[in-house]
């Protein structure tokens, strides 16, 4: 059993669909079909639920700070209207050549989650659909977990490639949620 209980979502591909044109308001805002559940289960279960997201649609003009917290509130309210709670979201701000520590492969939002939480988080899961997921997670001594929607079936084509031959791949959070043994208390 994990100590603080605490699994970090990614957001975009594991929690919603993903889009190429960036998630931009609200309405674009889709969960994926069994996500909501999936949260519901892990919050039953004791488990605190926590998104590291990286954002750089907020860099790159796309959306502001406001919207960004509009799409959050959708999410968080489908989720507690599906019996869940998501503990806290971690975003990053900054585009891809901003050179800061938050976005995702690096470890800034981990360790700020472990720092907002009072919390030792070596060893909780992190669930992504991306390498940068996967690599964000070793790095921060968390065990990765892929899914494989969103960009999830091009990372696991790439994760002997990577060094990552041995991690656990699922075909979405529902399956990873009740298929990987997350759910062995309740």
């Amino acid at each position: 059993m994990l100590p603080n209980k605490i699994i970090v979502l990614d957001r975009d591909g594991v929690i919603n669909e993903d889009s190429d044109d960036f998630i931009k308001s609200p309405e674009e805002w889709l969960p994926i079909n069994g996500s909501l559940k999936a949260i519901s289960l892990l919050h039953r279960a004791g488990y605190r639920v926590v998104v590291a997201t990286n954002q750089s649609g907020l860099a790159r003009g796309l959306f502001d700070e406001i919207t960004l917290a509009l799409i959050h509130g959708k999410m968080t309210e489908l989720v507690e209207a599906e019996g869940g709670h998501i503990e806290g979201v971690f975003y990053c701000p900054h585009g891809p050549h901003d050179g800061c520590d938050c976005r995702k492969p690096k470890t800034g939002l981990l360790r700020r989650i472990s720092f907002e939480f009072q919390a030792d988080i070596t060893g909780c899961y992190l669930i992504g659909d991306s390498i940068r997921d996967l690599q964000a997670a070793t790095s921060a001594g968390l065990s990765p977990v892929l899914v494989r929607t969103g960009k999830g079936q091009k990372a696991e084509s790439q994760l002997f490639k990577a060094g990552f031959p041995d991690i656990p791949v699922f075909d979405d959070l529902l399956d990873a949620v009740v298929n990987f043994g997350l759910l062995q208390d309740v």
